[in-house]
This record gives C-alpha cells, sequence and structure tokens, in this order.
C-alpha cells in the first residue's frame, strides 16, 4: 500500500481515483521544467517517490522503451505512465496535462512576441525557478543512479554513454541501441557459462509470451486508427486556401501556409530522436530559408521562450508555427492565424507520441518477464543515467553561466571537432543563481521541504534579484 492509501494492484502499479491523477498530472504538467531531465526527474519523484504509484522497476521499464521512440520522451513516458494506471483515458489525460500548460504558456508568449517582439523582461520572471530545477535534477540524478546501476558493467555503460555525448557529440539514439545491444550480448554469453540445467529452468521461467493472430491484429488497429486520428486536420486545412488578392502578400508566397505547416512538422514528428536540439537547425534553416516563416535569429528567441515555459522542449516548434500563421494569416485576424498555426504543430508534433505509446506500450508490458530483453534494458537504463547527466550539466552550465563556450581537443582536418565539450566562461558565473540552486539544494536534501514550496520560494527570490537589478 502507498503512502497515499492507494492499493499496489500487481505489486508494480497502484489503483488511484482517476480524479486524484488527473490532479497529479496537472500539478506535473505546470511544473515540468527544466528539459527533459527536469520533467522525467519531477516525475520520478512526485509518481515513484511521493505517492508510490508505481513501483521502480516499472518507471524505469517505460521510460526505457520512450527513449527508444522519436519524440518528447518525457511526454511519451507521461502518456505510458497514465496508460498503465487508467488504460487509454489515463494515457490521453497524462499526455495532455503534461503538455497544455506549456502549450498555453507559448501560446500567450508567441502573441507578445509577435506583436511586441520583446522577450527581454522573461529571464526576470523565471530566473530562480531554473535555479531550483537545477537542485530538483540533481537530487532525482543521484536517486536513479543508485537504483539503476546495480552492476560494474552498467557504471562502465552509465560512463560511457555520458562521454559519448559530452565529447563526441554522438547521436542521442546510436547511444542508447548501443547500450541496448551490449546489455543483451552480455547476457548472452552470460547464459553460455549457465550448466544446461539452470538455462532450462531459467527459460520455463522467463519464456517469450505468445503472440496470437489475435494480439498482432489488435497493435495494428490501434496504431492505424491513431494515424487517422494524427491526420485528422488535414481534411481542415487542406481546404483552406487565401483570397487572390492576399496570395501576392504572403511573406511565404503560399496559397495555404497551415497545410504546409501541418505536413511539414508531421514529418519532423517521427524523425526528433534526441529532443528538440536534434532537428532545431534543420527547422530553423527551412522555416527561414525556404518557407520564410521566420527572420534569421527568431528561432533563437523562441528556444529562449521554451526553456522558460513547462512543458517538452519541443514546443518551440509551436513558436514556429504560431509566427507562420501570424504572418501569413490567409483570410483570418493575424492573432487567430497563429493561435492556428501553433495548434496545427503540437497536434502534429505531440499526437505521434499517443501513436507509439498505444500501439507499441502492449507489447512491451508482454516481453517484461523476458531475461534477454531485461538484460538490455537495464543497460540502456544505465546508458540513460549517462544521457541525463549530460543534460543536467549542459542545463546547470546554461543557468550558472552567462556564457558557455566548447573546447576541442582534436580535429580530424579543416577544423572538424572530433573530441570537443562544453566549457563555461568562468568570469560570466551568476552569483545569484548559484546561491539559490545552493539553498534549493539544503532545502531539498537536508531540510526536506516539499518541492513545490521550493520552487515557489526560488521563484519568487529570482523575481526579487532581477527586479531590484532593474530598478537600479
Amino acid at each position: 500500500m502507498s503512502v497515499d492509501g492507494a492499493v499496489m494492484a500487481d505489486d508494480s502499479v497502484a489503483s488511484v481515483p482517476l480524479g486524484e491523477a488527473v490532479r497529479v498530472w496537472a500539478r506535473i504538467g505546470c511544473l515540468s521544467f527544466g528539459g527533459p531531465a527536469g520533467q522525467i526527474a519531477l516525475m520520478h519523484r512526485t509518481i515513484v517517490d511521493e505517492k508510490r504509484w508505481i513501483s521502480e522497476d516499472r518507471f524505469l521499464h517505460a521510460l526505457n522503451y520512450c527513449m527508444l521512440l522519436p519524440g518528447p520522451e518525457a511526454q511519451q513516458l507521461a502518456t505510458y505512465i497514465g496508460w498503465l494506471m487508467h488504460g487509454v483515458r489515463g494515457g490521453i489525460l497524462a499526455g495532455l496535462l503534461f503538455i497544455l500548460p506549456g502549450f498555453v504558456v507559448m501560446l500567450g508568449l508567441s502573441a507578445l512576441y509577435a506583436v511586441f517582439q520583446e522577450t527581454a523582461w522573461l529571464p526576470a520572471l523565471f530566473f530562480g525557478l531554473k535555479a531550483a530545477v537545477l537542485a530538483v535534477v540533481v537530487e532525482a540524478l543521484l536517486r536513479l543512479a543508485r537504483r539503476a546501476l546495480k552492476t560494474r558493467v552498467h557504471y562502465y555503460i552509465a560512463i560511457a554513454s555520458f562521454l559519448a555525448l559530452f565529447m563526441l557529440n554522438a547521436p542521442f539514439p546510436i547511444v542508447v541501441i548501443l547500450a541496448g545491444l551490449t546489455g543483451f550480448a552480455l547476457h548472452r554469453y552470460a547464459s553460455r557459462k549457465v550448466p544446461a540445467e539452470a538455462v532450462q529452468a531459467r527459460a520455463s521461467q522467463r519464456r517469450l509470451p505468445v503472440f496470437t493472430t489475435h494480439t498482432v491484429a489488435r497493435p495494428l488497429l490501434v496504431l492505424v486508427f491513431w494515424i487517422l486520428v494524427w491526420q485528422a486536420p488535414l481534411l481542415f486545412v487542406r481546404n483552406l486556401e487565401a483570397p487572390a488578392d492576399l496570395i501576392a502578400e504572403t511573406l511565404s508566397g503560399e496559397t495555404n501556409v497551415f497545410g504546409a505547416l501541418f505536413i511539414f512538422f508531421s514529418k519532423m514528428a517521427v524523425i526528433t530522436f534526441g529532443g528538440a536540439y536534434a532537428v532545431l537547425s534543420y527547422v530553423a534553416q527551412v522555416a527561414v530559408g525556404q518557407y520564410a516563416w521566420l527572420q534569421p535569429g527568431e528561432m533563437l528567441d523562441g528556444l529562449a521562450l521554451a526553456e522558460t515555459t513547462p512543458g517538452p522542449l519541443v514546443l518551440v516548434l509551436c513558436f514556429v508555427g504560431f509566427l507562420a500563421g501570424y504572418r501569413n494569416p490567409l483570410f483570418m485576424a493575424p492573432l487567430l492565424g497563429g493561435a492556428l498555426g501553433a495548434a496545427l504543430v503540437a497536434w502534429a508534433t505531440f499526437v505521434p507520441s499517443f501513436v507509439w505509446i498505444f500501439a507499441g506500450a502492449p507489447y512491451i508490458e508482454k516481453l517484461r518477464n523476458n531475461a534477454a530483453l531485461t538484460a538490455a534494458l537495464s543497460a540502456i537504463t544505465a546508458a540513460v543515467v549517462g544521457v541525463i547527466l549530460n543534460l543536467s550539466l549542459w542545463f546547470g552550465l546554461h543557468v550558472l553561466f552567462a556564457e558557455v563556450g566548447r573546447i576541442s581537443l582534436l580535429s580530424r582536418g579543416a577544423g572538424l571537432p572530433v573530441v570537443s565539450f562544453a566549457w563555461p566562461q568562468w568570469a560570466t558565473l551568476d552569483i545569484a543563481a548559484l546561491a539559490i540552486f545552493v539553498i534549493a539544494s539544503i532545502l531539498l536534501f537536508y531540510v526536506k521541504m516539499g518541492m513545490v514550496k521550493v520552487l515557489g520560494l526560488s521563484a519568487a527570490a529570482g523575481l526579487a534579484i532581477k527586479g531590484a537589478a532593474l530598478l537600479l
């Protein structure tokens, strides 16, 4: 039984009233700052440690699967856990509540940006909050490392994953896949050393499930259904056309900017492995150079907005959609066109997360007790520790320092770096951010103050510091 009185139905997932779960998911959605590292840390602290609604093993099993998928892994993790607890409706509610607060905030900020072209006031609003989130991330990283790194091999995998990402800038999917293959290979190697009787006994205990025609056909039907849901807006946007006298006035020269937005970001949704940064440069290139939806440099402004709002960092794509719709509104008012553009991009970007979970999670759950798969996923868990360490370090450097550059150790001709890593300009250390981070860490680690209180106090302190600086 959990601390809230929720009973574990199968020793790993609690039986919780849907209304209570909705309130918790709404709170998580409003506080999910800090990118994927902070969001995963927040979910782990809330769902596993505080509420005890799901066991550590089930959380890590879901996280490992989500790390293999394109798109925002934190939203997919929320959807997976919601699905485990309350089926499809629970997954939909958890996934939507995870992104809706951030989307609403991004929509408002994009409108203010489009009208006033000003974002200088945002840092004061979220300065202290980001420093406190860094403390939450560090706490979760240490907790996850203690529980996930069970053997010496796991430590090696975590360190190798961190170095591959931090020093070699290796593609995120390659790191995760190699970790899984390593775990699988080591399991096969260890199995050959086990006596034949033990192997047979283990095989009888952890046999692969039998997949009948029904168990294969149902996920395929689910997959087709959600793909149709995903692409349903095309029936609406394909018929939107600008009046003939307005076509020449649009910046992009398109007769249907909304159709172009939806099609382009639907393609992006299936290749966004590794989060927003994996596709930002390509999106910026196409949005600026090909479609003229944005001006040069505006993608960085959108990234600044996304980093100061809750929810996945890929909400920056909604900023692109808003500006495209705002500047090419066809027959609509500019703000309405911007809102439609942002909504279409959000739909194209986030609905696939539900597709992957509802179609694939049942298979992953059936394979949960398979020894070979468990070994592969435990290796991925170790790699995830390295991934989160890399994300945490990146986030921490950009919170505590005003300028962060890169140092190259080796290069392969023509200035192409092979080994390089982020390195801060030490003179740009923000003493106020460091102080808030230290105090928040003390409150979390030693005083054991609640996370919401710590975030609130840190936000107020940061706002007071920046407000005083602006007045002086």
